[in-house]
């Protein structure tokens, strides 16, 4: 089945549309997945920033809490009050970014610990100088300490994670729509070639059968097929040459000597009318050549 121009048209056009949709589809998917991968990634950078800023913080009371111990000097309340203060507001930011599996049953033992860690600092700071103590703080710094690393391990690794799966995503995402596209592309390039191929021989055997009319060769047709406008011009234009072939062989009876000799009146009026027929007849095809060269 043949389709038409108008056919052609549209079906290319229709695939011409899948890209431009595909297209902006693509775009809107990447900033979409790079907003969400940009989101995930935040979320996981800021557990392993608490985790070490907690950390950095025990280690700073630890180390007062041996300097006093050594130089067996009084440790300076202030120092532990202000480290112990930004640990537990770390550890409360940590607390509301939970976000991997098991994370929250490692916040709930870090948060044991660190309540058992300053009732500890508490207790030291009312009977300094005891070594007992020193070394219980120093054992459940140790093990506050191996929490902590564990909590920036596991984020790190989400992390990584998250990134190589968004990049294996994205990329098959990406393989799929390209595959497609160039499917798409393929085949409206096929079709408006094959919509150009189409009008350009249909148009040269158009405008090839014009200019044998224009030149009087009446009796020649046009064979067109299909329902496009190119057959329902050839239906008009062979109308016009059989009229005119028939007003050829009108005229050339009317024009011979025994015609002359049994003419009438009426018989010269009709000659005249044909004459005018023809004439006008030729300058529409006349014009049709002009259109036709201008749009060669």
């Amino acid at each position: 089945m043949k389709l038409s121009i108008r056919s052609k048209f549209s079906t290319g056009m229709v695939f011409l549309t899948i890209i431009l949709v595909l297209s902006i589809y693509s775009a809107y998917y990447m900033n979409k997945v790079s907003n969400e991968t940009g989101t995930i990634l935040k979320e996981n950078y800021l557990s392993v920033v608490y985790a070490r800023d907690i950390a950095e913080g025990l280690t700073k009371v630890n180390q007062e809490i041996t300097r006093s111990l050594i130089m067996n000097v009084n440790a300076d309340t202030l120092i532990l009050k202000n480290e112990l203060q930004i640990v537990g507001k770390s550890f409360q930011s940590e607390k509301n970014n939970i976000t991997e599996p098991g994370e929250d049953k490692l916040v709930a033992g870090i948060e044991t610990g660190l309540k058992d860690y300053t009732d500890s600092v508490s207790k030291y700071l009312e009977s300094p100088h005891q070594v007992t103590r020193v070394l219980h703080l120093q054992k459940k710094f140790g093990a506050l300490y191996q929490q902590l690393m564990q909590l920036s391990q596991m984020n790190g690794n989400a992390i990584e994670v998250k990134t190589d799966n968004t990049k294996i995503s994205t990329q098959d995402a990406l393989t799929q729509m390209s595959i497609i596209a160039t499917l798409c592309f393929i085949i409206a390039l096929f079709y408006s070639y094959s919509f150009s191929s189409y009008s350009n021989e249909r148009f040269t055997q158009l405008y090839n059968g014009i200019r044998k009319f224009g030149f009087g060769n009446y009796s020649h047709r046009l064979d067109f097929d299909g329902t496009d406008k190119f057959y329902e011009i050839s239906l008009v234009l062979n109308k016009m040459a059989e009229k005119l072939s028939d007003n050829e062989k009108k005229m050339a009876l009317n024009l011979s000597p025994d015609a002359g000799k049994t003419g009438t009146i009426s018989e010269i009026q009709e000659l005249k009318s044909i004459l005018t027929q023809i004439k006008n007849i030729e300058l529409e095809v006349d014009a049709l050549i002009i259109r036709a060269e201008d749009k060669l």
